[in-house]
């Protein structure tokens, strides 16, 4: 049975004191009242190994934001996917839409940090998604068929260990949210492409989680559809309340 998720994406913020206090905090909620889903924190690098031992694995996962295309090497700068898991890290976010974006991260590049994040025994939150123009286009269903190619070289059991995440481009950070109705269509869409590549079982069992101005006020429909197996969170991780009140959601 596939599980359901909330994961925090924390992306640039909190330094390095004030992501300890977070997590502390938030171990302390989850630790007085247990969530009735799988939490996941995804931090920034320079938090990771403080984090991990702060936490009760038991109850939160923890994960990085990236991690580089490559083994290791002159490469300045970049965190590979063993050193990421060495902080005993268990999760990657891996093509997000902000990586996509603003650093040009394409199909091929994925498709090499998704591989190198399975031979670390890290999961990859694989991110995809389509902007406002496709949205307004129609388009959205081949936009997400397309990002889908990092993931769908993969074999039937190593997909079987990546969860993916839907984020409207368009909803992350504006406010505007796709309507339950708009998320359980596409989550849908993108379980009958993983059917047709490796069959119901997989489909089945496969996590898809909801990005996209996530809040405790909008959580309940969003997650009440068949599809829609949690979220995963931008600026309300970063508040204990709020984001307890997205895994609340799950009760």
């Amino acid at each position: 049975m596939r599980k359901n998720i909330v994961a925090g994406n924390w992306k640039m913020n909190k330094n390095l004191q004030e992501g300890i206090a977070l997590a502390k905090e938030l171990n302390e909620a989850l630790a007085a009242d247990k969530p009735n889903c799988d939490v996941v924190i995804c931090t920034p690098f320079i938090h990771l190994a403080s984090v991990t031992p702060i936490v009760d694995s038991a109850v939160i996962g923890v994960g990085a934001e990236n991690c580089a295309d490559k083994v290791s090497g002159a490469y300045t700068g970049e965190v590979s996917a063993e050193m990421v898991a060495s902080t005993g890290a268990q999760y990657v976010i891996l093509g997000h839409s902000e990586r996509r974006s603003y650093y040009g991260e394409t199909v091929e590049i994925l498709e090499e940090k998704v591989k190198l994040a399975l031979a670390n025994n890290l999961t990859p939150i694989f991110c995809i998604g389509e902007v406002l123009e496709e949205r307004q286009a129609e388009k959205q269903n081949e936009v997400v068929a397309a990002q889908l190619a990092s993931v769908f070289t993969l074999s039937a059991e190593d997909f079987g260990k990546i969860i993916l995440a839907y984020e409207p481009v368009w909803a992350i950070g504006t406010g505007l949210t796709a309507t339950p109705e708009q998320a359980q269509d596409i989550h849908a869409y993108i379980r009958s492409l993983i059917a047709e590549k490796y069959g119901n079982e997989v489909a089945d069992n496969c996590s898809i989680l909801y990005g996209g101005s996530c809040k405790p006020s909008n959580v309940k429909e969003l997650f009440a559809k068949p599809d829609v197996d949690g979220g995963l969170i931008g600026g309300a991780a970063l508040k204990v309340a709020d984001f307890k009140g997205i895994i609340d959601a799950f009760k």
